[in-house]
């Protein structure tokens, strides 16, 4: 919808000064937190010139439209770039709210002295501007969830070390709960792991584990599956007494997998099944 508006008159005519008293309000506002003041400044300059292109259309009421792709990937940027900087949703889109005052100002001087053309302004900015620092806050909040969907990733990846505890022999303890999308990582990386080490056992310690249900169980279970197509078999450690109990009272049928209470038991098994021993040196305690 096409508006009449002095807004691309006055962006062009004031620019300097509107960028000066912008930056200047959002240093006054609540909850302002000071960043790179020369980034602030050319992002201030770079939006003024933008948002005056693309409101000359007359089109200020739908900033959705095309034309208006340079002010909300200009904006997209800034947002994404205030996500990573850890500033909050609010803080970001001051960086919008806080042009208001500045232009009001300018309208009244320009518009002043007819009532019904400066409210029809003031009404056109206003919803323009919220629509644009609404933008900002929905760039950011996606930013943020990226930033902790990756952070949640590493945190998996980095909490399912496999250790290569003998030649032949893998160990890989687990800690925390085991769900669904923790167990697709611990089977990758203990797949990875034996390609990579030739390893034909494994040990599966759950001494960490807090809780073993049906699910748990079966997670452990189709790991040990896909670790036997790989040709490397699985011993289960840390089963705890009350573990053993949780897994007989839900008749989990764990097959012919071998499990033991500790991981120094898990590991004699396996040096066994690999026939070799440990044995004291003479003369040493």
């Amino acid at each position: 919808m096409t508006v009449k508006t002095r807004l691309p008159e006055i962006l062009q005519h004031h620019q300097a000064s509107l960028i000066s008293d912008w930056l200047a309000r959002q240093r006054e506002m609540p909850g302002h937190r000071k960043g790179d003041e020369r980034e602030d400044r050319d992002v201030a300059e770079r939006f003024v010139k933008a948002l005056g292109e693309a409101s000359r259309g007359g089109n200020v009421t739908d900033p959705d439209h095309a034309e208006w792709s340079p002010v909300r990937d200009l904006l997209g940027e800034f947002s994404r770039g205030r996500a990573r900087q850890g500033f909050s949703p609010s803080e970001t889109a001051t960086f919008v709210f806080a042009m208001k005052q500045p232009l009001f100002d300018r309208l009244r001087h320009e518009v002043g002295k007819d009532p019904e053309a400066l409210a029809a302004e003031l009404w056109t900015t206003t919803r323009l501007l919220d629509r644009l620092g609404l933008y900002t806050i929905e760039v950011h909040q996606k930013a943020r969830e990226e930033v902790i969907n990756r952070q949640q990733q590493e945190m998996l990846e980095l909490s399912t070390p496999v250790v290569q505890l003998w030649e032949g022999i893998l160990a890989l303890p687990l800690i925390g709960t085991l769900d669904s999308a923790r167990t697709q990582v611990v089977m990758e990386s203990l797949l990875e792991r034996i390609v990579e080490t030739g390893a034909a056992i494994a040990i599966i310690d759950i001494t960490g584990v807090p809780t073993v249900d049906t699910l748990v169980a079966q997670h452990l279970l189709k790991t040990i599956a896909a670790a036997r197509l790989m040709g490397a078999d699985c011993i289960i450690s840390g089963i705890r007494p009350q573990i053993a109990q949780t897994i007989v009272h839900l008749g989990v049928a764990l097959g012919d997998v071998v499990t033991k209470a500790t991981l120094a038991g898990a590991l004699a098994v396996a040096l066994t099944r690999l026939g070799l021993g440990v044995a004291r040196v003479p003369g040493k305690a």
